[in-house]
């Protein structure tokens, strides 16, 4: 069990701020989702949580010590990243070889058994591996890997469907059997809604919203119907987006949906219904 804090970091490369005074603390035994666009700050936050990078300001701890240059803490935490660390000409097998040498807990016995579920060819040469295959190994390597926080950058990059609801289904058995916290940063929302218990948002390197997954699906609804009556509705309402086709209108309101009039949106003939978590998420990070 590990609990990570972070307390106003800062990122900054050259003129670019990267993060801005970013405070989190994620609490162990849970999985969360941080989202947000492409350069939002989630790859540039999940380094700096691992010690692949260093925060110009503030301070990472990891169950209370700082996370910066301390072994101790380092071997709690397994980051999945886009780009390999391994040497190309690695094989896959001495790569979990390799790997075991860094975390003390991990499962050799189980990667081999996860590479024989995901028909990952162990005696490959890591440079000859598909981008699909490159996640699956470096997937594998995390869920064997035993450490107490598991950080996932695009954990499904290149992976097909069968693959990607493997990876899921497997997530989930080893977070059962074995309870940590992990860290899931993705584009594909839907796919991963109901492994999430809480979302992150970032955008622009700020933090806009940290709750769990059940309220942040309460933030939100949709109206929709005809254009004019939709528009009578919305008026001094917070609308985070529309979409017109015609004489009809759907608009995403940002209000909880406790609070909503359904009342008046039935007086109008209007239709109200839920948001789906990836619709909400993309409307807070366009807006």
């Amino acid at each position: 069990m590990s609990r990570i804090e972070i307390r106003n970091v800062s990122k900054n490369f050259n003129k670019t701020n990267a993060l801005k005074n970013v405070c989190l603390a994620l609490e162990p035994n849970k999985i969360y989702g941080l989202m947000g666009r492409n350069g939002a700050g989630k790859t540039t936050l999940l380094n700096i949580i691992s010690n692949k990078l260093f925060a110009s300001s503030g301070e990472v701890l990891i169950d209370g010590e700082t996370a910066v240059e301390n072994d101790n803490v380092q071997a709690k935490i397994f980051c999945m990243a886009e780009k390999n660390i391994y040497p190309v000409n690695m094989k896959v097998k001495d790569g979990i070889k390799w790997t075991k040498e860094f975390y003390p807990k991990f499962n050799t016995k189980y990667a081999y058994e996860l590479a024989n579920s995901f028909e990952l060819n162990t005696d490959k040469k890591i440079k000859d591996l598909s981008t699909g295959y490159n996640s699956v190994f470096t997937l594998i390597l995390g869920l064997a890997s035993g450490a107490s926080v598991i950080l996932f950058d695009e954990p499904v990059l290149g992976l097909d469907a069968n693959h990607r609801e493997l990876f899921y289904r497997e997530l989930i058995t080893n977070y059962i059997e074995q309870p940590k916290t992990i860290v899931i940063s993705t584009h594909l929302i839907d796919e991963i809604a109901e492994v999430l218990e809480e979302i992150i948002i970032i955008k622009d390197g700020e933090i806009i919203l940290s709750e769990p997954v059940d309220k942040v699906l309460l933030l939100g609804y949709k109206v929709s119907g005809d254009c004019t009556k939709v528009d009578k509705y919305t008026k001094h309402k917070n609308v985070i987006r529309e979409e017109t086709m015609g004489r009809f209108k759907a608009a995403t309101v940002y209000q909880n949906l406790d609070n909503v009039d359904k009342e008046s949106i039935e007086l109008l003939g209007l239709e109200i219904a839920t948001v789906k978590l990836q619709e909400l998420i993309i409307s807070l990070t366009n807006s």
